[in-house]
């Protein structure tokens, strides 16, 4: 199979890329911008040589099919938290109230896949009970960011007519407002229980696990007439996994290592950007 060879950094040192063409069988280096180059029909056979190198340059790479064409994506379905956005909204939330610490604790380990998600989020919640529902907004307001790239990625995915979902296991709060503000296609993710503009520290209706992001996934793919290998997936925890397999590609983005493992690629120094020079071709 004929692959293209992305490599991307901050700075790309122009001797690194030579030592890469090297090891790749490559003659021509095609540059995509100051921060991607393409080595086109690339051997794969010393990928372990490539990736010790990328890592000690931080250069993020990826062997992609070379016939790919971004056009031949139809879905692109994407993690909220540490992914489309900077924060984890509830370790934000947990600050209001002072039990900052504890909940992130929590959310590191079911990240890292320590705690089964739906567990950790029971926990997590049952923290925030009694905390005024306006804090978040103030969260929202205050503390909540886009990660870099992100508006240029999903300006592609667009572009090409690839239809977008927004799926989380954290609150339909942000999700919603995300949605709006974003203009994507779909979002789905858990809705906090609020009485007497209170938290009560429950969840309402079934949790939106790993199995849910990826049932959701599955859903939207077949409203959309769309397979497995026109579908993208981008993550960064344990419990984007199940949803991250159910992809034909998937993009682990600045992961914990279960997740970087198990990925079709993964994106360590980058900006979610990124992520375009992997769909293939204009």
């Amino acid at each position: 199979m004929l692959y293209n060879l992305i490599i991307q950094g901050q700075h790309v040192p122009t001797q690194s890329l030579k030592q890469i063409a090297k090891l790749a069988n490559v003659g021509a280096i095609d540059a995509i911008n100051q921060q991607a180059f393409c080595l086109s029909q690339a051997d794969n056979s010393q990928a372990a040589a490539i990736a010790a190198m990328c890592a000690e340059q931080q250069l993020d790479f990826a062997f992609i099919p070379f016939h790919r064409y971004i056009k031949d994506f139809k879905l692109a379905v994407m993690d909220m938290d540490s992914t489309l956005i900077t924060i984890e909204c509830i370790d934000e939330i947990a600050d209001m109230i002072g039990v900052k610490t504890e909940v992130a604790a929590i959310t590191e380990a079911a990240m890292r896949g320590e705690i089964v998600f739906a567990e950790s989020l029971t926990r997590r919640v049952a923290l925030l009970a009694g905390l005024d529902a306006d804090a978040l907004q103030r969260v929202y307001d205050e503390r909540l960011q886009l990660t870099p790239g992100a508006e240029k990625l999903i300006a592609t995915f667009q572009k090409n007519g690839i239809k977008t979902l927004l799926v989380s296991g954290g609150f339909t709060f942000f999700t919603d407002k995300l949605k709006a503000r974003l203009n994507l296609d779909y979002a789905a993710s858990n809705e906090l229980e609020i009485v007497d503009g209170k938290l009560t520290g429950r969840i309402l209706g079934t949790i939106l696990d790993a199995q849910g992001k990826a049932d959701w996934l599955n859903k939207i793919r077949n409203e959309i007439d769309c397979t497995q290998k026109q579908t993208l997936a981008i993550g960064d925890g344990a419990n984007d996994l199940l949803m991250m397999a159910a992809a034909g590609s998937s993009v682990a983005y600045h992961a914990k290592p279960i997740v970087r493992e198990q990925a079709s690629y993964a994106l360590n120094y980058n900006d979610l950007s990124a992520v375009i020079p992997l769909l293939g071709k204009e």
